[in-house]
């Protein structure tokens, strides 16, 4: 089994940061992406930023230029850097990993998610 753990969410006021983090663990053999989606009430999910094996990140156009994502392969870990926090960046945010397990399975797993709350 492998789980994800985010942590970081908050409240914070528009034009502030804030910085999430999410460790993999578990049943790990490697992984080959990490990345971070989101979800707003009564909307659907999300991407918000990915990040592969190879370094390659994928940012969506809404968050480019403010959000940044990172990762510390040594440590399973993933972060996404928020910056110049606007009101529609309050949504649940849901780290997410592809990973190839011990057992030789592929899969593709969620965190249990994170509040990120926007005031203005």
């Amino acid at each position: 089994q492998v789980q994800l753990v985010e942590s970081g969410g908050g409240l914070v006021q528009a034009g502030g940061s804030l910085r999430l983090s999410c460790v993999a663990s578990g049943s790990i053999l490697s992984i080959y992406a990490m990345g971070w989606y989101r979800q707003a009430p009564g909307k659907q999910r999300e991407l918000v930023a990915t990040d592969t094996s190879g370094g390659n990140t994928n940012t969506a156009d809404s968050v480019k230029g403010r959000f940044t994502i990172s990762r510390d392969n040594a440590k399973n870990t993933v972060y996404l850097q928020m910056n110049s926090l606007n009101r529609e960046d309050t949504a649940v945010y849901y780290c997410n990993a592809e990973v190839l397990t011990r057992s030789a399975r592929r899969g593709t797993y969620w965190g249990q998610g994170t509040q990120v709350t926007v005031s203005s």
